[in-house]
């Protein structure tokens, strides 16, 4: 069988137009395939970066709340009553908004400002420059340097400018590890200070902070929230609800889908239709095969073995360029959302065996019917 497999090699490299076509067509549906699915990955992530960056085990809001951007006010009085559930370790409100930042220079940025609990700080970014307590100074904000850094004049230590008609200094420089979705800057200053300095409603707490005093605990805690009207998730099941919004509540999900699913159906037509071709041009040879003695089996085996090496060729290359493109748009473009994932390189590794079945299928369906004396008259 080895040896018919290495025949069924050089068949394979010999007509060397039809295999670079094969590899070619495969490479760009699974680059197409990657970058679509990539850039939906990414953007899920970073649409979840304040969950990460937090780092709370437990978030407490609205039950109309969908996405940690889009939080809706609630009263004084839940965090009084979470505070006293059975298995709360502690719970501390949070603050998230948006605020308009007019520089020094006259113009103006949106910023997204984040509020930590007055006492505790909890979910603080890391300090990269300054000192974390200088928050508590007149005015104080700490600025997250990030991509978006740059969109409020690359601010140091010291610098001021009005958020909101409220005077900012900022007094330190942050890191928060998973950037922002929407190109805003970020800072983080007190509870009471982005309360009292930003726009708001009635109702100012955004979410509620939870920390369970153990995992046991989680359940009991979602009841007696549900049962105050409200919701209580874990940190990964507001990742998943977040997930859920993009995916089926909005037309990117939908999209990305549609783009997926018309990369792999180029992929599945270029392949079958050049497979089929070549199976076409070495029938004769098939039909050698069959003649002196190589059963059908054998011949469906070496069919398959050329198309799986088409395949994971055009795989590995997809796989590179995509990687490629997404590491060079990291390096040129800021907040570029695109990541990869083990479940996007299984999604197409997937595609490509399908492609590859299907190819497979085509060109066995000429071969076991060939006869070799007919092979041998034409």
């Amino acid at each position: 069988m080895n040896g018919l497999l290495r025949i069924a090699l050089k068949l394979l490299l010999n007509d060397k137009g039809k295999f670079a076509t094969l590899v070619i067509g495969i490479t760009f549906s699974v680059f197409l395939m990657m970058q679509m699915t990539s850039m939906f990955s990414g953007i899920l992530y970073q649409s979840a970066a304040n969950i990460v960056n937090v780092g709370a085990k437990m978030w407490v809001m609205d039950p109309a709340v969908q996405t940690p951007q889009n939080s809706i006010p609630m009263p004084d009085y839940v965090l009084d009553a979470v505070r006293s559930i059975p298995g709360v370790k502690f719970a501390v409100p949070f603050y998230v908004g948006a605020g308009l930042v007019k520089l020094n220079d006259g113009t103006y940025q949106s910023a997204t400002i984040i509020g930590l609990d007055d006492a505790s700080l909890f979910g603080r970014p890391a300090i990269i420059s300054g000192n974390i307590l200088d928050i508590y100074k007149n005015n104080a904000f700490i600025m997250v340097k990030d991509a978006n850094y740059a969109k409020l004049g690359s601010p140091k230590i010291g610098t001021s400018f009005e958020i909101n008609d409220h005077r900012a200094v900022v007094v330190a420089l942050a890191h928060t590890s998973v950037p922002g979705l929407f190109g805003l800057p970020t800072l983080y200053t007190t509870y009471n200070r982005a309360t009292q300095d930003l726009p708001s409603t009635r109702y100012l707490i955004s979410y509620i902070l939870v920390q369970p005093k153990s995992t046991q605990d989680i359940a009991a805690i979602e009841r007696q929230v549900k049962n105050l009207g409200y919701l209580a998730l874990t940190d990964q099941q507001f990742v998943a609800r977040n997930d859920q919004y993009y995916e089926f509540q909005t037309g990117m999900g939908t999209n990305i889908l549609i783009m997926t699913l018309i990369s792999f159906l180029v992929g599945l037509s270029i392949a079958g239709e050049t497979f089929y071709m070549f199976v076409l041009d070495n029938l004769e040879h098939f039909g050698a095969l069959k003649a002196i003695g190589a059963k059908s089996g054998e011949l469906i085996q070496m069919i398959v073995f050329q198309s799986l090496v088409v395949g994971f060729l055009g795989f590995g290359f997809g796989v590179l360029l995509s990687s490629t493109m997404i590491a060079i748009g990291k390096m040129r473009i800021a907040n570029y959302a695109a990541m990869v994932t083990y479940e996007n390189l299984f999604l197409a590794l997937i595609m490509v065996l399908v492609i590859s079945v299907f190819s497979s299928y085509i060109g066995i369906r000429k071969v076991i019917r060939i006869d070799p004396f007919d092979v041998f008259r034409g």
